[in-house]
C-alpha cells in the first residue's frame, strides 16, 4: 500500500491530521490500486456546507483485516469519475455529487439517487434550469430499442403495505432485458438530521435507520461512540449484544424463507415460518421487552441484562424454534417443484458480483466467503470463530440456501454463548467523544456489511456521520441477476435477495 492511505481496524478511531491530504489524482489512483489488489470500497463521501469539498474513501481487505483511510479536497464543482473503472463506486459517485453539488466528470450513467435538493446551497450537480424543482423519479430511462421490444414499469406504488420504489423493465415478450431501480422516494435526510450530534436521540435514528436492522445498526454506531470516546465494553456486554444480533438474523433468515416459499405458491413451509420468525422476534423481546430489539443496547454495554430464569427460557425456547424451522425447511429440500422454481432462476455469477461489491448473503451465494464477523471480526466475534457458508451458483436456489446454513450456524452461536455466559457487569460509563477524529464501524447485519463513519469537530460532535446499509451495495445485483430472465420471475428474485427501501433512502 501507498502512503496515502492511513490503515486502522474496525470498530476504532484516529486523528483527522493523522490522515494524508493528497491531491485529487493520487486520490483516485489510491482507490484503483486498492481494489486492484483485492481491496474493496466500503464507504466514499463527501463533506457539504462547504466551498472546497473534501472527500473521503474507506477501504477494507480481508486478508488481513484492516481498513483504509484516504481523502483529498475538491476545489471546484467537476471532478473526474472512475466509475467506469471501478463500478463499486458509481452509486457513491451519483449520492456525492446529490449532497455536494460535485458534477463527475465522464460518469457511465450520471442520474440522481434520492432527489433532494444538495446540502450545499446554491451547486446543483444536475444542471436544471433556474427555479426548476428536482422532482423525485423524474428522469431518464435506459431504454432498449427494437421490434417488439416493450417497457414495463412497476411502482413507486405497490400493492399491500411496502415501501416505495420504481422498477422499469426493458422486455422482449417474457424476456427481460435490462431492469432499472430508481429509488429515494421516502429520502428521510438522517444523515443531514445526525450532524451536530449526538444527540439524545441519535440512538434511536440508528435504530430505525432500516426498521428490520435494529440490533445491525444500533451496533454499529455504538462501536462509533465507543471508539471516539476509548470506551471499552464488557465481555457480558459484548456476548448480549452478539445474542441479539444472531436472533435478528434468524428472524429475517426465517421470514424470507418462509416468502421465497409462498412466492412459489408452496404454502406450508410460508405458513410455518410466518410463525417460527415470530418465535425469534419474541426471543428477543425476552432480552429488552421489543421484539425489534429497540432499547436494548448503548454507548458502553446493553441496557438490560439477562436473568437465569431468562437464559433458561432462551435455551428452552430456542430449542423448540430450531426443531420447527428444520422441519419446515426440509419441506422445501424435499419438493421437486419448489426445487424447479429455485434452482437456475436469477442467477448471478461471481465475477460479476466481485465487481459491483455485493455483501452479505447476496455475495456469498456467489461463492464469494465475505462477512464482517470473519473478516473484520467486532465485539463477541473476536472471540469466537463462526464459520461463513458459501454457495455458488448465484442463483434464487443458493440465496436460499445460505440463508438456511446462516440460520443454523447463528442457532448453535447463540445456544453456546447462553450456556456460558460470562458474569460481571453489563455496561461501561459512556465518555465524551473526542473532537477531530474519524472513525469507523463495520457490522454484519442479516443483510450483509453495515457501515459507519463518523468525523467529529473540534468539540466532539458530529461534522460528518456517514451510513451505508447493505442495500446500498446490493440493488445493483437484483438488476443484473434479472437480465435474460422471465420478467414472472421478478417476485421471487426480489425476495431472494430482500432488500431494503428506507435502509437505501436515508
Amino acid at each position: 500500500m501507498n502512503n496515502s492511505l492511513r490503515i486502522l481496524y474496525n470498530g476504532s478511531a484516529v486523528p483527522w491530521a493523522e490522515i494524508p491530504l493528497v491531491d485529487s489524482g493520487q486520490f483516485l489512483q489510491s482507490i484503483l490500486d486498492a481494489t486492484g489488489h483485492g481491496w474493496r470500497v466500503v464507504s466514499y463521501f463527501g463533506i457539504p456546507a462547504r466551498a472546497e469539498i473534501p472527500l473521503v474513501c474507506v477501504l477494507a481487505d480481508k486478508v488481513e483485516s484492516r481498513l483504509a483511510v484516504v481523502r483529498t479536497v475538491a476545489d471546484d464543482n467537476r471532478f473526474p469519475s472512475i466509475a467506469s473503472l471501478c463500478p463499486q463506486v458509481q452509486l457513491f459517485e451519483r449520492e456525492i455529487a446529490e449532497q455536494c453539488g460535485l458534477l463527475f466528470d465522464d460518469h457511465p450513467w450520471f442520474k440522481p439517487v434520492r432527489f433532494h435538493h444538495p446540502f450545499l446551497a446554491g451547486r446543483d450537480a444536475w444542471n436544471r434550469p433556474a427555479g426548476e424543482p428536482l422532482r423525485v423519479g423524474v428522469m431518464d430511462y435506459f431504454q432498449v430499442a427494437g421490434d417488439e421490444v416493450h417497457e414495463v414499469a412497476v411502482g413507486p406504488v405497490h400493492a399491500g403495505i411496502i415501501e416505495p420504489g420504481h422498477f422499469r423493465f426493458q422486455c422482449h415478450g417474457e424476456e427481460v432485458f435490462h431492469l432499472e431501480i430508481s429509488l429515494g422516494y421516502q429520502h428521510r435526510g438522517i444523515e443531514a438530521d445526525l450532524l451536530g450530534g449526538p444527540h439524545p436521540r441519535t440512538l434511536q435514528h440508528m435504530e430505525t435507520a432500516a426498521g428490520d436492522t435494529t440490533i445491525g445498526h444500533g451496533q454499529a454506531h455504538c462501536m462509533i461512540m465507543e471508539s471516539l470516546a476509548g470506551v471499552k465494553v464488557p465481555p457480558r456486554a459484548e456476548v448480549l449484544r452478539g445474542i441479539a444480533l444472531e436472533l435478528e438474523r434468524l428472524a429475517n433468515h426465517t421470514g424470507d424463507l418462509g416468502a421465497i416459499a409462498g412466492d412459489v405458491g408452496y404454502l406450508p413451509t410460508a405458513s410455518f415460518c410466518g410463525r417460527i420468525r415470530g418465535d425469534f422476534l419474541n426471543m428477543t423481546a425476552v432480552l429488552c421487552g421489543s421484539r425489534f430489539g429497540r432499547g436494548l443496547l448503548t454507548p458502553g454495554g446493553t441496557i438490560f441484562d439477562l436473568t437465569s430464569a431468562q437464559r433458561d427460557d432462551l435455551l428452552k425456547r430456542l430449542a423448540d424454534a430450531r426443531r420447527d424451522l428444520t422441519d419446515a425447511v426440509d419441506l422445501i429440500w424435499s419438493t421437486p417443484s419448489v426445487m424447479g422454481r429455485l434452482e437456475g432462476t436469477g442467477e448471478l455469477s461471481q465475477e460479476l458480483a466481485l465487481e459491483l461489491g455485493l455483501v452479505g448473503p447476496a455475495a456469498r451465494a456467489c461463492g464469494i466467503k465475505r462477512d464482517v464477523r470473519h473478516d473484520h471480526p467486532f465485539g463477541i466475534f473476536r472471540m469466537t470463530h463462526l464459520p461463513v457458508a458459501t454457495a455458488f451458483h448465484g442463483d434464487v436456489c443458493s440465496r436460499t440456501m445460505i440463508r438456511w446454513q446462516e440460520a443454523q450456524k447463528s442457532m448453535d452461536f447463540i445456544e453456546e454463548q447462553l450456556r456460558q455466559l460470562p458474569g460481571g457487569g453489563h455496561r461501561t460509563k459512556a465518555s465524551p467523544c473526542r473532537g477531530q477524529h474519524l472513525a469507523v464501524a463495520l457490522t454484519e447485519g442479516w443483510r450483509g456489511e453495515i457501515c459507519h463513519v463518523a468525523i467529529t469537530d473540534d468539540s466532539g460532535r458530529f461534522a460528518r456521520y456517514k451510513v451505508v446499509d447493505p442495500s446500498f451495495h446490493n440493488w445493483q445485483g437484483l438488476a443484473m441477476a434479472l437480465r435474460e430472465q422471465q420478467i414472472s420471475d421478478f417476485p421471487l428474485c426480489n425476495k431472494s435477495f430482500n432488500l431494503s427501501y428506507c435502509g437505501f433512502d436515508l
